[in-house]
């Protein structure tokens, strides 16, 4: 009986062993697994979670990846308002600086959001990192959802581009009524007043005159805005052809032939000739045919016009990789354009000087569609202007390779311009 009870007391003993070495090697793993699951919390923490207290992980799973993806400026909060996460985006745009929040319009809009559960989502106008205060905002979607229970999530996407897209859109719109209402509401009147005029000859023929111009007018505004619609979007040449740049010339000294000789304004070109482009040879006929035509236009009786080509370095131009660019300037001898209207010249419907638009039938378009085909080919428009002496527009657009079948001209350069030429100005 003794040795029963001596060999029951062995066994729990050995039983009570076992279930010890058990119950830490249990506690050991969910230790080990803790600290696996949660290497990024502090000892307190995971003392917290092993003692039974639930305790959430900085981010749940997938959703750090989740963040590394999205478009927007990313932000995640714990309890205290600090920075858990924070994409390199909102670093960029001064959300974050610190390690802390810096913009208090997205502090108030968690603390609202980690108080009643709510997601909230507004338009907010944020200053833009390092610019000056009178710089113009930036205009910023902000979205704010709890992220578990004690952390909130701060989604900020940039909207200024497509906002000014849109203003830009709506401008256009309404310009486009108006411009359009002026010469269709003038063709109205003078068709009334020809009517009216029936029995008088000599006042018909003066109104049709006028209707002639109006309709011009009218045609020409309708053309330009197709063509400002074809290259807007600023993509490049997908079938582009080679381009003579001496018959684009010969084209636009053709074009405004007419209004020169009116004026008794000599256009005059010189420079390298035999040069070629790459691209759209009614687009570029478009573009220098514009240049052309407002120096005629913004230039003064018994003056000059000058056109000038030559070949240049794109690593001297542009500060980019070696290559040949062509270089075709127009220099007038006109009014000259302003500091403040220089930075705005190439804007859809913006004139310089609106009352001679309207004597020379101009749209305010032209200089616009120089600036979107130089930059659908590759290339650039520049201004250079003093009031009262003139101004010279340059195309800068990448070189060409002359067709298979073309015979080069017998001497590389073409006459030069005569001493009375105004002389061209320095590169911009």
């Amino acid at each position: 009986m003794d040795v029963n009870v001596a060999a029951a007391a062995a066994c729990a003993i050995a039983g009570l062993g076992v279930g010890l070495t058990a119950s830490i090697a249990f506690r050991w793993s969910e230790r080990e697994q803790a600290r696996g699951r949660y290497g990024g919390t502090s000892g307190r923490n995971r003392q917290q979670t092993l003692g039974g207290t639930a305790q959430e992980p900085p981010l749940p799973p997938g959703v750090d990846t989740v963040l590394s993806v999205l478009r927007s400026c990313a932000v995640v909060l714990g309890e205290g308002d600090e920075v858990v996460k924070a994409s390199s985006a909102a670093y960029a745009m001064g959300l974050v600086r610190g390690g802390a929040v810096a913009v208090d319009q997205l502090l108030a809009l968690a603390r609202s959001t980690r108080r009643d559960g709510e997601i909230r989502q507004v338009e907010l106008e944020l200053p833009r990192p390092g610019a000056a205060r009178a710089a113009e905002p930036l205009a910023v979607s902000v979205r704010v959802a709890p992220l578990g229970s004690r952390l909130v999530l701060v989604l900020v996407e940039d909207q200024t581009e497509r906002r000014r897209v849109e203003a830009v859109r709506r401008d256009f719109v309404a310009n486009v009524s108006h411009e359009l209402k002026t010469p269709v509401g003038a063709l109205s009147l003078l068709s009334e007043a020809v009517a009216d005029a029936a029995d008088d000859p000599e006042a018909v023929q003066r109104f049709a005159g006028r209707m002639q111009i109006e309709a011009t007018r009218l045609a020409s505004l309708v053309q330009e805005i197709i063509d400002l619609s074809r290259v807007q979007d600023d993509r490049l040449m997908t079938d582009p052809e080679p381009v003579a740049v001496d018959e684009l010339i010969a084209e636009a000294i053709d074009r405004c032939r007419q209004q020169a000789a009116a004026k008794q304004i000599l256009i005059a070109a010189g420079g390298i000739a035999g040069l070629y482009l790459h691209g759209n040879r009614g687009q570029l006929a478009a573009a220098l045919g514009n240049l052309v035509e407002n120096a005629v236009n913004y230039s003064p009786p018994r003056t000059r016009v000058a056109i000038a080509t030559r070949r240049i370095s794109s690593a001297a131009a542009l500060g980019e990789a070696d290559g040949e660019l062509i270089e075709i300037s127009v220099t007038d001898q006109g009014i000259g354009i302003s500091e403040k209207d220089r930075e705005r010249v190439f804007e859809r419907f913006y004139r310089v000087d609106p009352a001679r638009s309207r004597q020379t039938g101009g749209t305010g378009l032209g200089l616009s569609i120089v600036k979107h085909v130089a930059a659908s080919h590759g290339g650039t428009v520049s201004v250079w202007s003093v009031e009262g002496q003139g101004s010279t527009f340059t195309l800068r657009l990448p070189a060409g390779q002359a067709p298979a079948d073309h015979t080069p001209p017998a001497g590389d350069a073409a006459e030069p311009l005569s001493d009375t030429t105004p002389q061209l100005a320095p590169e911009a």
